[in-house]
C-alpha cells in the first residue's frame, strides 16, 4: 500500500497543464485532492479526471491574488477531508517584458501571484500540516538559471523569492516535521505551448538545448515526480531546489 494512501492535497492553478499533473499522479496513490484555480469549468473537468483514477477531489473558486480566496480554499479543504497534508504552490501570473516595457502593474501581480500567495498559503497551511507531518512543493523556473536574461527578469525576480521563502520555510519549519521543496519544471502546459507560438525561434533553440531532448510530460514526468517527493520514502528531503528539465539548468 503507498505511504500517501488517504492523504489529502491542495493544489493551486490545478485546473490544467502541471498543477492537473500533479493531481493525477497523486490521485493513483489514493490521495484526495483540492483543485484552486479561477476557472470553475476547468476545476470541474480536473475534479472528474482525479474521480476517475479512483480518489476523491474537491474544485474551488480561487484567486490567488486575493487573500480571502486562499483562506477560503484552506477552510474548505478542511471541512471536505478533514485533514491536509500536502500543499502544492503552482499558479502564478507571469511577467515578462524587457526592463522598460515591464509596468508596475505586471511587475506587482507577478508578486501577488507568485511569493505573496506563497507565502499566505504556506501559513495558513502550517498548523495542518504540522498535525500531519506534511509536504510543501513549490513551483520555481529554471528562468532564475537563463544564460541570457533579456526579457526575463520581472519572471525571475519573482521566483528567485519564492525559492528563498521555500528554503526559509524548510529551515524553521523542519522541527515541525514539515518538508518543504522547489522544482523548476519543464512541462507541456497550456502556458509553454502558447510561448512557444509566439517565440517560435527561441523555442527551437531552448528545446535543443535540452540534454534528454524533451518537454516534460505534465503527469508522467513532473507529477510522478512530486508524487516520489512526497512519499514517505523521501522523507529526508528538505529544503531543495530540484530541475526537471531534461538536464538543461545547473542548479549549483
Amino acid at each position: 500500500m503507498s505511504s500517501l494512501k488517504g492523504k489529502t492535497a491542495l493544489i493551486t492553478g490545478g485546473g490544467q497543464g502541471v498543477g492537473l499533473g500533479i493531481a493525477l499522479a497523486l490521485a493513483n496513490e489514493g490521495v484526495n485532492v483540492a483543485l484552486l484555480g479561477r476557472t470553475m469549468e476547468k476545476l470541474e473537468s480536473s475534479c472528474a479526471a482525479v474521480s476517475e483514477r479512483g480518489s476523491r477531489a474537491l474544485a474551488v473558486a480561487c484567486d490567488v491574488t486575493v487573500d480571502a480566496d486562499l483562506r477560503t480554499g484552506v477552510d474548505a479543504t478542511i471541512e471536505e477531508f478533514g485533514r491536509l497534508d500536502i500543499l502544492v504552490n503552482n499558479a502564478q501570473l507571469v511577467p515578462l517584458a524587457p526592463i522598460n516595457a515591464l509596468t508596475d502593474e505586471a511587475f506587482e501581480d507577478g508578486f501577488k501571484s507568485g511569493p505573496l500567495a506563497v507565502l499566505r498559503m504556506m501559513k495558513y497551511c502550517y498548523p495542518h500540516l504540522k498535525a500531519e507531518g506534511g509536504n510543501i512543493v513549490n513551483l520555481l523556473s529554471s528562468v532564475m538559471k537563463r544564460w541570457d536574461m533579456s526579457g526575463y527578469g520581472g519572471y525571475a525576480a519573482v521566483k528567485s523569492a519564492i525559492q528563498q521563502l521555500t528554503r526559509a520555510a524548510a529551515c524553521e519549519w523542519g522541527p515541525d516535521g514539515i518538508r518543504v521543496n522547489g522544482i523548476m519544471p519543464h512541462a507541456k502546459s497550456p502556458a509553454l505551448a502558447n510561448w512557444i507560438n509566439t517565440n517560435p525561434e527561441e523555442a527551437e533553440a531552448f528545446q535543443a538545448s535540452i540534454p534528454l531532448r524533451r518537454v516534460g510530460e505534465c503527469e508522467e514526468d513532473i507529477g510522478a515526480f512530486v508524487m516520489l517527493m512526497c512519499r514517505e520514502e523521501s522523507r529526508y528531503l528538505s529544503g531543495q531546489t530540484i530541475a526537471l528539465d531534461g538536464g538543461q539548468a545547473f542548479v549549483g
